[in-house]
């Protein structure tokens, strides 16, 4: 069964992430730049401290009517972060991500954080597994030596 390290080593380990200082809007900003929904937050000891996403805007800037531009990443951003290790299965981390309605997932190690899967790698994971997969078949279906 695939892992997040096998994941990882097709997608890569680059983290975009951001401080509990950072304003909404320059995250927001960075956000839009990396077209991604999501960012990482780290402390200052480089450790996570939660996760800023497209619904934090949402729920906790634009109908709180807080100003983008005034208000912290670390006053709105998601602290009760759900994480996995290099070792967790692919499709667990799928279910984890469905049944807790949530589209990023940092991966921890004793190191700390070394990398995030978000529901659209693991897609574009299972995709290519199961292209991959078709193609074998139809090697051995059609093989014509």
């Amino acid at each position: 069964m695939p892992t997040v390290r096998d994941l990882l080593l097709r997608k890569g380990t680059h983290v975009v992430s951001v401080t509990p200082d950072t304003s909404v809007l320059a995250a927001c900003e960075l956000m839009n730049e990396r077209g991604i929904g999501g960012v990482v937050v780290l402390d200052a000891g480089g450790r996570l401290a939660g996760i800023f996403s497209e619904r934090d805007v949402m729920r906790r800037v634009v109908t709180a009517h807080r100003p983008p531009a005034d208000t912290v990443v670390g006053d709105v951003m998601t602290t009760n972060v759900v994480t996995t290790d290099m070792d967790a299965k692919v499709a667990d981390c799928r279910a984890l991500m469905t049944t807790r309605r949530i589209r990023h997932l940092p991966v921890v190690s004793g190191e700390g954080l070394v990398g995030v899967i978000t529901t659209g790698d693991i897609l574009a994971y299972e995709v290519a597994l199961q292209e991959a997969h078709i193609n074998e078949l139809e090697k051995y279906v059609f093989d014509t030596r």
